[in-house]
C-alpha cells in the first residue's frame, strides 16, 4: 500500500499551481463577456451595436461592470503567471507573461477611470467635454491592447521553436487583429463599424488568451505524473 508521504512525494505542487494559474486564463473572457452582455441587454438606452462595454461603468448600475472589470484584470494577472511558469519550464522567456501580467494591469487601471458619456448613453449625460479620466480610460485600454498583442507574438515565436507552426501562425494573426480592430475603430465612417471592429478585437483577445491558456495547460505535465 502506497502511504501518505509517497503520494506527497509524487504530487508536483509546482505543476498542479501553474496548471490552476492557467485555468483562470480560459475564466476570464467568459466571465467578462457574460456579464457585460447581460448588461448591456438590460441597461435602458444602451445599444449594443452603437455603444462599446465600457460605457457600462456609467450611470446606474456602473459598479457592476468596473467590478467586471477589475476583476477580469486580476483574472489576467493570474494567467500572466501561469504563462511565465508554463513557458519558463519549457525552455521559454518570462516576457509572454509579464507582457499579459501589464495588460492586466491596464485593465484595472482601465476601471479606476471611468470612460466619458458618449453617443446619448447614459441618457441625459453631457458628452461635450473630455475628462481627464476618460483620458486616462482611453490611454490604458490602448496601450493594454498593443501589450496583449505583443505577448501573442512573442508565444508565437516560443510555439515556431518547437515546431508548432499552426499555433504560431494563429497566434501571429490574433495579435494583428487585435491591434487593427481596435485602432481602425477609431477612423470608421460610422459608430456602428466602429463598434464592430471593437467587438472583433475584443472577442480576438479573450479567444486569443483562452486557447493559448489551454495549450499551455497542456505542456505542463499532471501533478501526479
Amino acid at each position: 500500500m502506497t502511504s501518505t508521504s509517497q503520494l506527497n512525494e509524487r504530487f508536483d505542487r509546482t505543476a498542479a499551481v501553474t496548471r490552476s494559474l492557467l485555468g483562470w486564463g480560459v475564466v476570464a473572457g467568459p466571465f467578462y463577456l457574460t456579464l457585460g452582455v447581460v448588461l448591456a441587454l438590460t441597461r435602458d438606452g444602451f445599444d449594443i451595436t452603437r455603444h462599446p462595454l465600457s460605457l457600462l461603468m456609467l450611470g446606474a448600475y456602473g459598479w457592476i461592470q468596473t467590478l467586471n472589470l477589475a476583476l477580469t484584470g486580476l483574472m489576467t494577472m493570474a494567467a500572466a503567471l501561469g504563462f511565465t511558469r508554463a513557458m519558463r519550464r519549457s525552455g521559454g522567456t518570462s516576457w509572454a507573461g509579464i507582457l499579459l501580467g501589464a495588460f492586466g494591469v491596464c485593465l484595472v487601471a482601465s476601471a479606476i477611470f471611468a470612460p466619458d458619456p458618449m453617443d446619448g448613453f447614459p441618457e441625459g449625460a453631457s458628452t461635450s467635454e473630455l475628462s481627464l479620466g476618460g483620458i486616462l480610460h482611453f490611454a490604458f485600454g490602448a496601450v493594454g491592447f498593443l501589450l496583449l498583442a505583443a505577448a501573442t507574438f512573442v508565444v508565437a515565436r516560443w510555439c515556431a521553436r518547437r515546431r508548432e507552426t499552426t499555433w504560431a501562425w494563429w497566434s501571429r494573426i490574433s495579435g494583428i487583429v487585435v491591434v487593427v480592430g481596435f485602432f481602425s475603430g477609431a477612423v470608421m465612417p460610422s459608430r456602428e463599424l466602429g463598434v464592430l471592429t471593437l467587438w472583433i478585437a475584443v472577442l480576438a483577445i479573450w479567444g486569443w488568451l483562452a486557447a493559448a491558456s489551454i495549450h499551455l495547460y497542456r505542456t505542463v505535465p499532471h501533478p501526479d505524473a
